[in-house]
């Protein structure tokens, strides 16, 4: 069959992925009637974009369901072990060639005709852009999970996340108090949970983002840290592995063991909790034949308007400023990396792209 049956299979896993995200996210918001109509509205959107992508991939051009934005390089916290800032991609200098909310705008709307469905909004810390969050707001048929700490939460937003149902806040939490406040900065851990208070009462959906290490897999898994995020109204929990980019943080970076332990445990929490939708990265791409980065399912743009493989692969030959999102699609290192077979490679687990960064760093000097 060639390349072309593998491509079709990718974009099949993706399509019932993000279906089923859908799918349970109507069933996780039935008690909320302003929610559930929106989230039918946009159940029958995403069937919509499906058929886009499928037609240009019948057409022979593969388009992803997701993109991942990083709409600004600052951010107000210091998280220890930040990937971003060890990459560079997060500073405390006033950022310099920041795309604009017009640019951004262009970007969705381009995304929106391709019948990209996803758009995950992160930094820095994404709510210091208002504009482009209200750039955002203004595409129903595109749901944008934003990746925030939580810190800038103020009346403002809850208001626009009110009127917007598209914006789904995704806060980033370590587990408990302790584990929060350690690596996040002290008073962290109760802003969330009062952002939390506030969101559920107010009946907006919302998620938590877990950066899972050796040290957290057990607690941020368990029966007694998900079932709090329940019953403060979280819907959605997205746990991704740390990826150690010093040697420092090598440690923290979960192997085998762990992994096997996590996936079990999300396998049980799915059973368990069918109120909730729970990811895992890059746990989950592994049913999906291997890392799903660099065009394949996704790809990511960053605040000056590269186009990279992943947040955790900086690397970027194209820039969406000079060109379409639809050219960037095509930049010669996304399709060298998809046809080289790095991202379905043998690895030891974990972020290939990380490991496989030197040949990554080949390809762009090639």
């Amino acid at each position: 069959m060639g390349p072309m049956s593998k491509e079709f299979d990718i974009q099949e896993y993706m399509t019932h992925g993000v279906e089923r995200v859908v799918s349970d996210a109507i069933k996780a918001t039935l008690k909320n009637p302003k929610e559930s109509a929106y989230m039918a509205k946009f159940a029958l959107a995403t069937k919509a974009a499906s058929k886009r992508r499928a037609k240009l991939e019948a057409e022979g051009e593969h388009i992803p369901p997701f993109l991942i934005a990083s709409i600004t390089s600052s951010c107000n916290l210091h998280c220890a072990g930040c990937y971003s800032r060890c990459n560079n991609a997060t500073q405390d200098t006033e950022p310099v060639q920041q795309l604009s909310d017009e640019e951004w705008l262009k970007i969705f709307d381009e995304a929106g005709d391709l019948g990209v469905s996803f758009i995950l909004l992160a930094g820095g810390e994404p709510l210091l852009r208002k504009g482009v969050i209200e750039a955002a707001g203004k595409k129903p048929d595109i749901l944008f999970p934003i990746f925030t700490n939580g810190t800038y939460m103020a009346d403002k937003y809850f208001e626009m996340f009110d009127r917007r149902r598209n914006l789904i806040p995704i806060m980033s939490i370590e587990g408990e108090k302790e584990a929060t406040d350690a690596r996040r900065g002290e008073g962290v851990y109760d802003k969330l949970i009062s952002n939390m208070d506030e969101l559920c009462e107010r009946g907006l959906i919302y998620g938590a983002s877990v950066t899972v290490t050796t040290e957290n897999y057990r607690d941020v898994s368990s029966e007694e840290f998900i079932g709090k995020l329940s019953s403060k109204g979280c819907k959605a929990v997205i746990f991704v592995e740390f990826v150690p980019v010093t040697d420092e943080s090598q440690h923290l970076a979960p192997g085998d063991a762990e992994r096997d332990y996590l996936a079990k445990e999300i396998s049980r929490l799915r059973t368990e909790h069918p109120e909730m939708v729970f990811v895992s990265f890059p746990g989950d791409e592994k049913s999906s034949g291997g890392c799903i980065a660099a065009g394949r399912g996704f790809f990511h743009i960053n605040s000056h308007g590269g186009a990279e493989p992943c947040p955790f692969s900086p690397y970027s030959d194209i820039n969406v400023k000079e060109t379409s999102l639809r050219d960037a699609m095509k930049s010669r290192l996304f399709k060298a990396l998809q046809q080289e077979g790095v991202l379905v490679d043998d690895h030891q687990g974990g972020c290939v792209l990380y490991e496989k960064r030197k040949e990554v760093e080949a390809l762009i000097g090639g």
